[in-house]
C-alpha cells in the first residue's frame, strides 16, 4: 500500500485561532501534506519501500533514518510527510502553559529552565535562514535534550545532517512561509511567539517517554 494522507486533524481548522488562522490551516494540510505524500508515493514506485498497514510510521521512521539511500525528491517528500504529521500532533487548542514532570525536568536539567529552554527554541526558530523547522531532540549522541534547525524539509531523524543534531524529535516547529504567511505575512517572531500557547505538551512528554523506554 501506499503512503496515506491524514484526511483528518486532531481539531476543526479553525480551532487553533487567533494563533493560526483556519484558512491557513486548511490550505497547509489539504494543500502542502498532500502533495508531499502524493509526490513521495510517485517517488517510491519500483523501490522495496511498502507502506505497511498498520506500521506506516515505523516503515517511514526507517526510511528517514536511512534517507542517504535515496534520491532528494524522496528526502524532501518522505520529510515533508513525516514533519507534517508531526506538527499536526504537537498543536491542540487546549495546551498548558509548559510540560509537567519528567519533561519539565529534563528541560530544565539540559537548558538551565524552561524560558530559557523557550528563549533558545524561539531565537532558533527565528534566526533559521529560508524554509525549515526548529527542533526539541532527544540527541543521538548522548541522549540528552538538544535544539536545532534543519532546512526545509530534513529532521534530526535523518542521517544526511550533521551528527551533533540527529536525534529522535519530539517537537517541532514549521517555519516555512506557507505555515503563517496569510495571517502573519513576513512577522514570523509574532507567528513563533503564539506557537506557544498551542503546543500539546502531553503529546511531546508522551514522545519523551518513549524514548526513555528504547533507550533502557
Amino acid at each position: 500500500m501506499n503512503f496515506e494522507f491524514p484526511s483528518l486533524l486532531p481539531y476543526s481548522y479553525d480551532a487553533l485561532e487567533p494563533y493560526i488562522d483556519a484558512r491557513t490551516m486548511e490550505i497547509h494540510h489539504t494543500k502542502h501534506h498532500q502533495a508531499y505524500v502524493n509526490n513521495l508515493n510517485q517517488a517510491l514506485v519500483g523501490t522495496s519501500i511498502v507502506a505497511v498497514d498498520g506500521l506506516e510510521s515505523a516503515v517511514l521512521d526507517e526510511l528517514l533514518k536511512n534517507i542517504s539511500r535515496y534520491s532528494p525528491i524522496v528526502r524532501n517528500n518522505a520529510g515533508g510527510h513525516f514533519n507534517h504529521s508531526f506538527f499536526w500532533n504537537s498543536l491542540t487548542p487546549h495546551a498548558l502553559k509548559k510540560p509537567e514532570s519528567l519533561l519539565l525536568e529534563a528541560i530544565e536539567g539540559s537548558f538551565g529552565s524552561f524560558e530559557a529552554f523557550q528563549k533558545l527554541f524561539s531565537t532558533t526558530a527565528a534566526t533559521h535562514f529560508g524554509s525549515g523547522w526548529a527542533w526539541l531532540s532527544v540527541s543521538k549522541k548522548d541522549g540528552k535534550l538538544i535544539v536545532s534547525s534543519t532546512a526545509n524539509q530534513d529532521n534530526p531523524l535523518m542521517d544526511v545532517i550533521p551528527v551533533e543534531n540527529q536525534g529522535i524529535p519530539i517537537l517541532g516547529l514549521d517555519v516555512w512561509e506557507h505555515a503563517y504567511y496569510l495571517f502573519y505575512q513576513n512577522r514570523r517572531q509574532e507567528y513563533i511567539a503564539s506557537f506557544w500557547n498551542i503546543i500539546n505538551w502531553k503529546v511531546v512528554e508522551s514522545r519523551f517517554m518513549e524514548t526513555m523506554k528504547v533507550k533502557k
